[in-house]
């Protein structure tokens, strides 16, 4: 077959750039030992004829497959959506390639953590807000390959996460300093991969009511899936009932804060006269909806992995239990007002509230 009618070959490129076939291969490898000029006669070379490296063969003298892997519960979700499209150009830009694996139910969790296919097909695994047993964890222990923890602290483990204590504590005091001491906090059920955040959130809020002075209520924390209207609004109905009912609500997601608000209004409450509402996260719908939040970026967490995961592979001195913890910060918009009569300043004394 002619070579205009098959697949060009290094021997193609070497012939063409007048150099031998292993020039071209330390070439293309990124080696040093290639004059400049021989370089760029052979990366035109490859260029004219379309040649591509193949990653298998690379691996097999380099010892690397040039590929990082993703291990996610799912992809529906607005947080790792973003947070892998932003990975999979970064690590082409170093030259790198994206494998994605998804373990949406429990066979296919099962399946992968049996075969660990990621043991061949790539250099760095990063675990994207998975909730993993004792023993998945100690399988990916298995894996002899960097493997970090995205959206998640794992101890002795590299890790990439925000300061969830923090932006909660943050948001909470922001409640504070409008004069709110009901405060209600409201977490998720069933939101898989993000027990981590979840935990860490309510730390945050119940550290800030204690540094403030304002007992812990258990009536005031409250669950319910994300995406349940009736338990949301079973849920919302339990703290209206309380005898001193809250003031202000933090909502650990911003679409869980989203649907607090669609009841609340559905019920004639006026939000946020009646209740101001706090969310977490900066999702599209937190500026559709002009709710105050505090944001993250899964876009910089994202670039904050790829990074991490290219540090590891490639520099055999990079810390391998390193904790990359990004900030937050506090979105103000129209859900949250002082209350009336409570005092805009920390130190206001406890205001009287009716469901």
């Amino acid at each position: 077959m002619p070579p205009a009618q098959r697949h060009p070959t290094m021997a193609d490129v070497a012939e063409r750039a007048g150099v031998s076939a292993s020039t071209v291969s330390r070439t293309l490898r990124g080696l040093s030992t290639v004059s400049p000029e021989v370089r760029a006669r052979v990366e035109r070379a490859a260029r004219e004829l379309n040649f591509a490296v193949s990653r298998q063969a690379a691996s097999l003298v380099t010892g690397k497959t040039g590929v990082v892997a993703v291990l996610t519960p799912t992809l529906n979700s607005w947080f790792i959506g973003s947070a892998v499209s932003t990975l999979g150009p970064q690590l082409r830009a170093a030259g790198m390639d994206l494998l994605v694996y998804v373990t949406p139910d429990m066979t296919e969790r099962a399946d992968f953590f049996e075969r660990l296919p990621a043991r061949r097909n790539a250099d760095a695994l990063l675990v994207f807000s998975f909730d993993l047993t004792e023993e998945e964890t100690a399988r990916l222990d298995d894996l002899q390959m960097p493997v970090i923890y995205v959206s998640q602290h794992a101890e002795g483990c590299p890790s990439v996460y925000v300061d969830d204590v923090e932006g909660a504590r943050r948001g909470t005091q922001h409640l504070l300093n409008l004069g709110h001491r009901r405060i209600a906090f409201f977490q998720t059920i069933g939101a898989s991969g993000f027990a981590f955040s979840s935990n860490e959130r309510l730390v945050g809020y119940q550290q800030a009511l204690t540094e403030a002075g304002v007992p812990l209520d258990d009536d005031l924390v409250v669950a319910a899936p994300v995406a349940d209207k009736r338990s949301i609004a079973e849920a919302v109905g339990e703290l209206l009932s309380l005898r001193d009912a809250p003031t202000a609500l933090f909502a650990e997601q911003d679409e869980l804060a989203a649907s607090v608000i669609w009841t609340l209004r559905k019920s004639r409450i006026d939000v946020p006269e009646r209740l101001s509402v706090l969310g977490f996260d900066d999702h599209p719908i937190a500026e559709w909806s002009d709710l105050t939040t505090i944001a993250q970026s899964p876009e910089d967490i994202g670039r904050a992995a790829g990074e991490l995961a290219c540090s590891l592979v490639n520099d055999p001195d990079a810390d391998p239990a390193q904790h990359v913890i990004l900030p937050t910060r506090l979105i103000p918009r129209g859900s949250t007002v002082p209350l009336p009569d409570g005092g805009g300043e920390m130190g206001g004394g406890a205001a009287e509230s009716g469901a």
